[in-house]
């Protein structure tokens, strides 16, 4: 019944986002003021609401909680740095990464945006049991643009030095630059963004939901998962339009038209986006298990239940 309720209220949520008057939004909470009657007399007319009778399920209530709310707080999160906004919002980025005859300028551009969207994403969508200061999250993001753009920048040079490559390898090679700069940078990203986990823990439930203790194991377990998703994520993202475009290129249709290349770019990265996305972040499961076994003997003995869960974080 408390599922029930709780999708009910994001599917509420969903028709106040359309109001103009509407207060924030606030799981489990009425819409419209109780303590005065016209407020009681507003959330029961949304209570009778005749339309209500042709609800017959609540998947699509569920769905939008799922895809809006943060599983730890309940509260909205903003919208490009969603999950369902990573897709719309990262395919211009990854265009401009895979962009041929990138300079040093646009090199760092883009991969300081890259990890700047990346590293917003992973703060907005991680393990929130635990307060985290703004400062982690300041040290997490220089951390992780610097290492991106060594990593790329280093590469290019590498690439440009290296003499026995013909002009037409060098420039299939440097397509493939961003792959190992934006794998290595998203490691970083996922590990000084989350870095308070690893020395406050993470917060386990038991099957019924109780909160069993703050496991410093869990959020090990937490940010190694996290990490492998990024490092799977841009393999098809990175790789595969390179290899497609350099095909496609030969084309009669696109060395007739140059000025297509860009947009025909732009829907491969875009469908390479839209497979890879959910191939990563399906690896592991968002509400990960554990044994107790496993974990620290304090926690163990608090619970008789062979395994608790954890928010691992998206």
């Amino acid at each position: 019944m408390a599922d029930t309720a709780t999708t009910a209220s994001a599917a509420a949520a969903s028709a106040a986002s359309t109001s103009t008057d509407a207060p924030p939004f606030q799981l489990g909470k009425p819409r419209f003021q109780q303590t005065s009657f016209y407020g009681r007399f507003r959330h029961f007319l949304d209570i009778i609401d005749p339309r209500t009778l042709f609800v017959t399920e609540l998947w699509s209530a569920q769905k939008i909680k799922q895809a809006i709310l943060h599983p730890d707080t309940n509260e909205k999160i903003f919208m490009p740095f969603r999950m369902s906004g990573y897709i719309p919002f990262g395919t211009p980025i990854v265009v401009g990464l895979l962009l041929p005859n990138q300079t040093l300028a646009s090199t760092v551009f883009w991969q300081w945006l890259n990890q700047s969207h990346n590293a917003c994403v992973n703060y907005a969508n991680r393990n929130a049991t635990k307060p985290s200061p703004a400062s982690k999250f300041i040290q997490g993001y220089l951390g992780a643009v610097i290492s991106a753009v060594s990593i790329a920048v280093g590469l290019n040079v590498l690439v440009q030095k290296a003499n026995k490559f013909t002009p037409a390898t060098r420039l299939l090679v440097q397509r493939f630059v961003p792959f190992p700069a934006v794998a290595s940078a998203n490691i970083c990203n996922v590990v000084l963004m989350r870095y308070g986990e690893l020395e406050e823990g993470i917060d386990v439930l038991d099957g019924d939901g109780n909160l069993v203790g703050s496991s410093k194991i869990a959020a090990r377990h937490a940010l190694l998962e996290t990490a492998l998703t990024r490092v799977v994520l841009p393999m098809p993202i990175l790789v595969l339009p390179p290899i497609v475009m350099s095909m496609l290129e030969k084309t009669a249709l696109l060395q007739a038209r140059p000025r297509l290349l860009l947009p025909v770019q732009s829907l491969v990265c875009l469908a390479a986006f839209g497979l890879a996305l959910p191939l990563a972040i399906s690896l592991f499961p968002q509400m990960s298990e554990i044994e107790t076994s496993q974990l620290e003997p304090e926690i163990a003995r608090a619970t008789s239940s062979r395994t608790v869960v954890y928010n691992k974080g998206l």
